[in-house]
């Protein structure tokens, strides 16, 4: 194994330390006894247990996990979908039209999607609330999906397809049973990516949102604005966690897949 020079060693430290140190700083703070959240007046949970009693809190966590599951789910579908179109679809009438549609949200400002499908909702009289959110973070994740998803595609051993429809299976089941498999870890992190930027949109979910739909990221700009407090520190904390939680997850379902995939290649090649 390589080992790295002194050189990339100082980079990889400087580069952790810019990401994670606010984020460490964040956490240990959220254990502070004292209100004021930049003196440290002692170790303390008290303020976990404030934030399980904040029932506004509590409820836009709830509605942020509920628009955040429906619209990385709906967006994996649409985004597999729409990355299998571009691979294997060849050459098609409108093609680079759809394929521009597709990636358009990656560079498009916040704002402007925002405000677009703001004029739409009120354009079609749909009441916003949760339904207008998780289609609007349908929207703009289900591109970062496709992208995703079509690196793998792209380098997916088509033979394994072919040999499937030899053996008799349609394409549906060729792609049910050879093809999703396989680009399966794609397809995961593709949700998470979905979710993870669910979580944190603010400034779309401000457009779409209903006074009765306050998601939490848009709940703890409110309560910023009047000033931080423990409190707000440890539900960033607790997200830290399941974010974390779900990286290593993630993580550990690919490494399993990658090696699932090596040892059914290499008895392949046996056989």
């Amino acid at each position: 194994m390589n080992r790295l020079s002194w050189f990339n060693t100082v980079s990889l430290t400087l580069g952790f330390a810019f990401l994670y140190i606010p984020m460490v700083i964040l956490i240990i703070f959220s254990f502070n006894e004292s209100k004021l959240v930049t003196v440290w007046a002692g170790f303390s949970v008290k303020w976990y247990g404030e934030l399980l009693q904040n029932e506004a809190f509590l409820n836009a966590a709830w509605v942020t996990l509920k628009v955040a599951v429906l619209s990385s789910t709906i967006a994996t579908v649409l985004g597999t979908m729409a990355a299998y179109v571009l691979v294997r679809g060849g050459r098609f009438l409108g093609r680079t039209l759809f394929s521009g549609m597709i990636y358009a949200p990656l560079v498009m400002p916040e704002v402007i999607t925002g405000l677009s499908l703001l004029l739409l909702f009120i354009g079609i009289g749909m009441d916003r609330g949760v339904m207008t959110i998780v289609l609007a973070h349908t929207t703009f994740s289900m591109c970062y999906v496709s992208v995703v998803v079509s690196s793998r595609l792209v380098t997916f051993d088509r033979s394994l397809e072919e040999a499937a429809l030899d053996l008799g299976c349609s394409a549906a089941e060729a792609f049910r049973l050879v093809t999703l498999p396989i680009i399966a870890p794609a397809v995961i992190s593709g949700w998470l990516l979905a979710f993870t930027l669910s979580l944190d949109d603010l400034v779309i979910a401000s457009f779409t949102s209903g006074p009765a739909a306050t998601t939490l990221p848009i709940k703890i700009f409110s309560a910023v604005r009047l000033g931080v407090s423990p409190e707000i520190n440890a539900l960033s904390t607790i997200m830290i966690a399941i974010v974390t939680v779900g990286v290593l997850t993630a993580s550990l379902v690919t490494k399993h897949q990658l090696v699932r995939q090596r040892r059914d290649e290499q008895n392949a090649v046996r056989t």
